[in-house]
C-alpha cells in the first residue's frame, strides 16, 4: 500500500474529565517498528486502545490501513488485516492452546489447516499445545496470545507490553519474530514496552508519550547524535584536580565520586584531559566517557530521575 498503515491525526481522548491523550499526531509506515514509550499513565494504552477503535477520540482523526475509522460498520473489512494485543493476555481458559488458535483461526476465517500447528511451533508452544489455557504460567499465556494475534500475518500489529512475563530467551525470539515480520512481511508494528533496552534494539523509530502528548519523535539512529556524553575522572586529589583543569579552560564539576567534565572537547578529546592532569601533578587513576542510554535519555525528557550511572566507553 502506499502512504502509512497507520495514522494518527490531532488525537485526544478523555475518560470523563480527564485528559488521557492530548494532540498525536503519528505515523507507522508499512514494515516499520514504532514504539512508544512513556510512564505508567502515559496514555499509551489508551493511544493503543484508540487506534483499535476501542475508545472513541474527543478529537482528531485515526486512518488504518488507508481506511478513516468512523467507529460503524464500514470499519468492519480492516480488522481482518489487523492483529492486536493490548493491556493484560488472556485466553478462553477451559479450552486448551490449539483449541484456542482453532477458535482465532475460525474467526478469521483461515482456509490453511497448517496455520494453528505452525503458530505452536513458532512460538514454543508444542510442550503446552493440550494443556487448558487456565494452567497456562504467565509467560506461556503470553506465548499464546501474541500467537493469536499473529495467526493471520496482519498488515498492522499493535502490541501493548508483547514481552510481558517472557524469559530472556523468549524475549529475544519475539524480538526476532517481530523483526521478521516487519522486513520480510511489511508489517507494520506499533509496540509499547517498559524493556527500554529492547526498544533500543528493535524499534525503527520511537515517541515518547508524556502527559498525554507527544514530546518527542526520533529514528534509533538519530539517538546517539542526542544523548549527552560526560568525562568522569579520578585521581588521588579530586580537590587539586579540579583547579587544574580549571586553570587549562575546562569547567570541571566535583561530584561524590568522581570530577565530571561536560563539554564537548573533553569528552572528545579524553587524552588531552589526562595531559592537563599529569601536567598538573595530579594524573588520573581513572576516566572514562560515560553517555546517556535510552533509558537515560528518556527519563531526563520526562523529567524522571536518571541513574547515577550510563554506558561507559573506557
Amino acid at each position: 500500500m502506499t502512504g502509512p498503515a497507520l495514522s494518527l491525526r490531532g488525537v485526544s481522548t478523555h475518560y470523563g474529565s480527564v485528559l488521557a491523550v492530548d494532540g498525536v499526531s503519528l505515523d507507522v509506515a508499512p514494515g516499520e517498528l514504532y514504539a512508544l514509550l512513556g510512564l505508567n499513565g502515559a496514555g499509551k494504552t489508551t493511544v493503543m486502545r484508540t487506534v483499535l477503535g476501542m475508545v472513541r477520540p474527543a478529537a482528531g482523526s485515526v486512518t488504518v490501513l488507508g481506511h478513516g475509522l468512523g467507529h460503524g460498520r464500514g470499519d468492519r473489512p480492516v480488522w481482518s488485516r489487523v492483529g492486536y494485543l493490548v493491556e493484560a493476555a488472556s485466553a478462553y481458559p477451559e479450552l486448551t492452546v490449539r483449541e484456542n488458535l482453532e477458535v482465532a483461526r475460525r474467526l478469521h476465517r483461515l482456509r490453511s489447516r497448517t496455520a494453528v500447528p505452525e503458530a505452536v511451533e513458532l512460538f514454543g508452544l508444542g510442550e503446552y499445545a493440550d494443556r487448558r489455557a487456565r494452567a497456562l504460567s504467565r509467560g506461556n499465556l503470553q506465548r499464546l496470545a501474541l500467537a493469536r494475534a499473529m495467526l493471520h500475518r496482519p498488515s498492522l500489529l499493535v502490541l501493548d507490553e508483547p514481552v510481558n512475563g517472557l524469559d530472556p530467551a523468549g524475549v529475544v525470539e519475539v524480538r526476532a519474530l517481530l523483526e521478521r515480520l516487519a522486513r520480510e512481511h511489511g508489517t507494520a508494528i506499533l509496540l509499547s514496552s517498559h524493556i527500554l533496552g529492547e526498544v533500543a534494539r528493535v524499534a525503527d523509530r520511537i515517541g515518547v508519550l508524556h502527559r498525554g502528548g507527544l514530546i518527542d519523535e526520533f529514528s534509533t539512529a538519530a539517538l546517539p547524535a542526542r544523548v549527552r556524553h560526560r568525562l568522569e575522572l579520578t585521581t588521588r586529589d579530586d580537590a587539586r584536580a579540579v583547579q587544574v583543569l580549571a586553570a587549562a579552560g575546562y569547567a570541571p564539576r566535583r561530584e561524590p565520586h568522581a570530577v565530571v567534565l561536560g563539554e564537548e572537547r573533553a569528552t572528545l578529546r579524553p587524552d588531552a584531559v589526562a595531559a592537563a592532569l599529569v601536567h598538573g601533578g595530579v594524573p588520573p587513576t581513572g576516566l572514562a566517557v560515560v553517555r546517556e542510554d535510552l533509558e537515560t535519555y528518556f527519563l531526563r525528557l520526562v523529567g524522571a530521575r536518571p541513574p547515577q550511572e550510563g554506558s561507559r566507553d573506557r
